[in-house]
């Protein structure tokens, strides 16, 4: 598709890469060990859970759970 008026639109060059230590030695590791694994996500607890574990238990407290 050309754009009105007839004009041509030139392509983009590639860009060329330049070598990367970084890149190189990473690749090497992950031919040799290979890929390491995705992380785990750990759940944090609601913040009500968060707020009450940092209190103790008052007496009143202690004796309803018993009941």
């Amino acid at each position: 598709m050309r754009p009105a008026g007839g004009e041509r639109v030139a392509a983009k060059k590639t860009k060329k890469k330049t070598f990367s230590a970084v890149k190189a030695v990473k690749a090497n590791a992950r031919e040799r060990v290979g890929q390491p694994k995705p992380e785990r996500v750990i759940v944090d607890a609601p913040k009500a859970e968060k707020r009450k574990a940092k209190h103790k238990p008052t007496l009143a407290e202690i004796i309803n759970s018993e009941e």
